[in-house]
């Protein structure tokens, strides 16, 4: 597989992460239309965040000179659709949402993870941006993470 088609395989595996999290953050939004304003706004700006950075890999990925992934993840699809049943069984509580909304960025982390230790041949300028993402996305997980543990200790 030739260099370019190798990095721009990574990089369109995290425009798909993204996509996941765009997808995810606007039914997370949706579902806490009624329930929680502060988490909605949380949501809406996580689901930005990703936009942006979808942007941004798209926009190397288009300098490559290949396609740009359109489409989610395998695990995400099956995320969304846990979070749909688990929804039916429990309600569209807080706790609930922001679990399935730590469940996605777990994943998001290990897709940084996983590009920042494949074999494609990266420029400093592209490794940059990933590390730069991930960071940033850390920073969303504790966000969510803390969210989750004060609802769970003030619940208890």
């Amino acid at each position: 597989m030739a260099t370019n088609e190798r990095l721009a395989e990574v990089l369109n595996d995290l425009i798909a992460i993204n996509n996941d999290r765009i997808e995810g953050y606007e039914k997370a939004a949706e579902e806490t239309k009624n329930i929680d304003v502060d988490l909605q706004a949380i949501f809406n700006n996580m689901a930005d965040e990703s936009r942006k950075y979808k942007s941004e890999l798209s926009s190397e990925v288009t300098r490559l000179g290949e396609d740009t992934e359109k489409g989610t993840t395998g695990l995400g699809k099956v995320y969304r659709v846990w979070m749909d049943i688990k929804a039916a069984f429990t309600g569209k509580d807080r706790q609930g949402i922001l679990e399935s909304c730590e469940f996605g960025e777990d994943a998001a982390q290990k897709a940084y993870r996983d590009a920042l230790a494949s074999d494609a041949e990266m420029t400093a300028e592209i490794r940059q941006l990933i590390t730069s993402q991930q960071a940033s996305l850390k920073t969303s997980h504790d966000l969510i993470k803390k969210y989750r543990d004060a609802h769970k200790a003030v619940n208890a």
